[in-house]
This record gives C-alpha cells, sequence and structure tokens, in this order.
C-alpha cells in the first residue's frame, strides 16, 4: 500500500533518514522545515499521515498540530510526533495536542511503519 507522508523536522539528516527508509517501503514523501512550512503545505495538499517532530523553530509540532486540528477538513489526518523528549508531559501535551501517536528518536524503522500502518487502519 503506497501512502503518502508528510514529514516535519527541522534537520535535514532526519528528514533525508526518514524519507529514504520510508520510500524503501514504496511510500510516497514530502517534506517540511517546520510547522509553518508544513500547515502552507497542507493548504494544497493532503497527506495520508504527518510525521512530526515536536522541536522545531518559528512553528514547534505542538502548536502546529493544534492549528492542524481546528481546520474540520484536517481533524483525522494522522499525526505521529516523533522527539527525543521521552518525559511525561511532553508525551501527555503531543497527545493532548492531537497526535495519535508519540514515537521517541531514535525510532527503529520497523517501529515507525509498524505504527503508520496501525494509525492508517484505526
Amino acid at each position: 500500500m503506497s501512502v503518502s507522508v508528510l514529514i516535519v523536522d527541522d534537520e535535514f539528516l532526519t528528514r533525508n533518514m526518514l524519507s529514504i527508509m520510508l520510500a524503501q517501503y514504496g511510500h510516497q514523501v514530502i517534506e517540511a522545515e517546520d510547522g509553518i512550512e508544513a500547515l502552507e503545505m497542507l493548504q494544497q495538499n493532503r497527506p495520508d499521515i504527518i510525521l512530526m517532530d515536536l522541536m522545531m523553530p518559528r512553528c514547534d509540532g505542538i502548536t502546529a498540530t493544534k492549528s492542524i486540528r481546528k481546520n474540520n477538513n484536517l481533524t483525522d489526518l494522522p499525526i505521529i510526533f516523533l522527539s527525543a523528549k521521552t518525559d511525561s508531559v511532553t508525551i501527555q501535551a503531543g497527545l493532548d495536542a492531537g497526535a495519535n501517536r508519540f514515537l521517541t528518536k531514535p525510532v527503529s524503522y520497523g517501529d515507525l511503519v509498524r505504527n503508520i500502518q496501525e494509525v492508517l487502519v484505526n
């Protein structure tokens, strides 16, 4: 199953590694450097799922996710947070903002692909 994935992360190497890995699974990938760029992209294209970094300049993942959830056309768009922050307060804040899942970096590719599939099925 080919899935379109929007990767939102300010670190080029992270976006590049995730893009390469997801392309190997046959997924189509688009990239944004931060939440503002992601929100702009979402005005024109709707991916099947978003992989969202938490800490980014200009617009962090929580702020971007809250904005996405306010858009009636995007309330059901699956979002998986990827973050190096693993404390329970941060994880709960991400889920409260509207994320479907919260995975910690570095994420194993097997776990990521499994979570993408699970979120898309539900």
